[in-house]
């Protein structure tokens, strides 16, 4: 009997929008898969790894969790990717689905490209690209100056560019979907919530499927199971950047601030959004110390909007000292934000 292609299941999804805790909801709701995860994430420090890690779920143990950090896929497909695939694979017995969580600077292409390798294509099919979309986020224009307008220029005329790299990434992301989760619709309106789904529509020369979600909850069956084999359909997944030998992402840069111990969750949030106000950050998630408690501090930060939850305790010997890393546009004050993180004068 023939080996059965292990099914694979991109998500991607700009900085911020959920992709973390839609694979949360997915492993922990996997209805009996055994599952196996690839996290990258631009920036070294591994939150997003950290966070699935803590699940505890048996269907997809710690050592099913990979995590690839300081790079982003899209750049180092060969390098990282593909061994990282292979090895995975190669496991007794071997995972019978694989999720990989891209960055959210990653343009998913290339990505699904590399499963038209002959050493991979044998063995692995892409089961589909997931692109989540930060609603709220997309709603404000923080990808565009008016998103619903942008597309409807785009549909009337299909020649229309634009020079913003955020637009760019975010709508490369939309271009290689197979499924959209349309996510935080609780913190938009109906009419919002159409606007956006139709925007997205008008822009995506092809019919995709639209989830509206609040939380990543979206059910496997939903997720899983799209047998897209989008590796056989890249040609109907255009890209800005198809034309182009190489892709980097000299616009958008990142950098940790190691914060010690803070008076409490909403010391750290103030400073969190008092960053967003005043520069151009996009991103800020990472760990911290609150005085006094044993728990670990989980920080995620999309502009002004920041969560703060305990995650875990700290364990024995480890140095009770937060790392929060900070991804936004060229140019940012590091020395400015370090300083407000850190309370230093």
């Amino acid at each position: 009997m023939s080996a059965r292609k292990v099914p694979v299941t991109i998500v991607t999804g700009f900085l911020g929008a959920g992709k973390t805790t839609l694979v949360r909801h997915a492993i922990e709701n996997a209805e009996g898969r055994r599952l196996a995860l690839i996290v990258n994430e631009f920036g070294d420090v591994g939150v997003d790894g950290a966070i699935l890690r803590s699940c505890g779920v048996e269907n997809c143990p710690e050592e099913n969790i990979v995590e690839l950090t300081n790079g982003c896929l899209c750049c180092t497909v060969a390098d990282d990717f593909v061994p990282t695939l292979e090895a995975l694979l190669s496991r007794n017995p071997p995972p019978e689905h694989i999720i990989v969580e891209t960055s959210g600077l990653a343009l998913p292409k290339p990505l699904v490209k590399a499963f038209e390798w002959p050493d991979i294509r044998n063995r692995v099919t892409v089961d589909g690209v997931v692109t989540v979309v930060d609603g709220p986020a997309v709603n404000a224009g923080r990808f565009a100056d008016d998103p619903v307008k942008v597309a409807a220029q785009r549909a009337a005329d299909p020649s229309v560019d634009h020079e913003n790299p955020l637009e760019e990434v975010y709508e490369d992301q939309l271009l290689c979907a197979d499924l959209v989760v349309l996510n935080k619709t609780d913190l938009m309106s109906e009419v919002e919530i159409e606007q956006i789904t139709d925007a997205i529509r008008s822009g995506v020369p092809r019919s995709i499927k639209i989830v509206a979600t609040r939380e990543g909850r979206v059910p496997a069956s939903v997720l899983l199971g799209l047998s897209a084999a989008a590796e056989n359909d890249l040609a109907a997944r255009p890209s800005h950047h198809d034309n182009e030998p190489d892709h980097d992402h000299d616009d958008f840069e990142t950098f940790i601030v190691e914060v010690p111990a803070l008076a409490s969750p909403a010391d750290l949030a103030s400073r969190a959004k008092a960053i967003a106000n005043a520069h151009d950050v996009l991103r800020i998630k990472g760990f911290a110390a609150i005085d006094g408690k044993p728990m670990r501090l989980l920080l995620q930060g999309v502009g002004e909007r920041v969560d703060t939850r305990y995650e875990r305790a700290w364990r024995d010997g480890e140095p009770r000292l937060g790392k929060l890393v900070v991804i936004g546009q060229k140019g940012l004050d590091r020395e400015s934000i370090t300083r407000t993180l850190t309370g230093a004068a």
